[in-house]
């Protein structure tokens, strides 16, 4: 059975995406076959060649991915598991270098969690452990980025610091491809949101353009309230709708 089909679209860097939809329309597939960890039929291509034709050191090394609800099972150091990021960059068996170190030390700082480098990291919060598996991403300094609910487990502030390290990391030039179901962080941070709704791509523009009450009432089965406070939108589901016409 197909999960997503007739998906069509093309990214480059410095731009960050949001894809959204309700539970189980098919994001986090998309995102694992743009990654070649599903099987897939069409075409995905990186920087022009087919997916199928790069080793996954040379996707790994090009494409930095956090997946949703990743568990910690073995008692690492912090430092140690955002070192793990820096694998793609190593041959068999070899030391990091000092580049490598430096990579690190970046995204720790970034994620906030340098506080954290010698704590076991399976003793860390639910949210401190989601912040430093983005560390962990952030670490590959990969020209892509692809995050699936990053702000799984984070209180507002921090849901608000990873959309800003996100976004900071679209204006340094890395595309960036973030699962989201806050509709509100989508519509202030990304510049560009694909809804994704039963496996299909139903809207793809700028989220003032994609996140309309129609859109919402036809896809999320909501009605939602729309305004604004200090120049930033704001989105809030209010009930749900007893119809798409309701």
């Amino acid at each position: 059975m197909d999960v997503v089909e007739q998906v069509s679209f093309s990214a480059a860097g410095g731009a960050l995406i949001g894809i959204v939809g309700p539970n189980g329309a098919g994001k986090s597939t998309l995102v694992q076959a743009l990654l070649g960890l599903v099987a897939s039929t069409g075409d995905i291509l990186l920087d022009g060649q087919p997916l199928g034709r790069r080793s996954r050191a040379q996707i790994a090394r090009t494409i930095a991915y956090l997946p949703q609800g990743q568990s910690l099972h073995w008692p690492l150091s912090v430092d140690r598991l955002v070192a793990l990021g820096r694998l793609p960059h190593l041959a068999p068996l070899s030391r990091m270098t000092t580049e490598d170190r430096g990579a690190v030390d970046r995204a720790m700082a970034t994620a906030d969690v340098t506080a954290f480098a010698t704590r076991t990291a399976t003793e860390l919060s639910g949210g401190e452990r989601a912040r430093v598996l983005l560390a962990r991403a952030l670490a590959v300094e990969a020209p892509a980025l692809i995050v699936d609910e990053p702000l799984a487990s984070l209180d507002p502030a921090h849901q608000m610091r990873v959309m800003e390290i996100l976004r900071d990391q679209a204006t340094r030039g890395v595309l960036v491809v973030a699962v989201l179901h806050d509709l509100s962080l989508a519509a202030r941070y990304c510049d560009r949101l694909m809804m994704i709704d039963r496996g299909r791509l139903v809207a793809d523009g700028s989220p003032d353009a994609v996140l309309t009450p129609e859109r919402l009432r036809e896809t999320y089965g909501i009605r939602a309230w729309f305004g604004s406070a200090a120049n930033v939108p704001l989105i809030v589901p209010i009930a749900r709708a007893t119809s798409r016409h309701d």
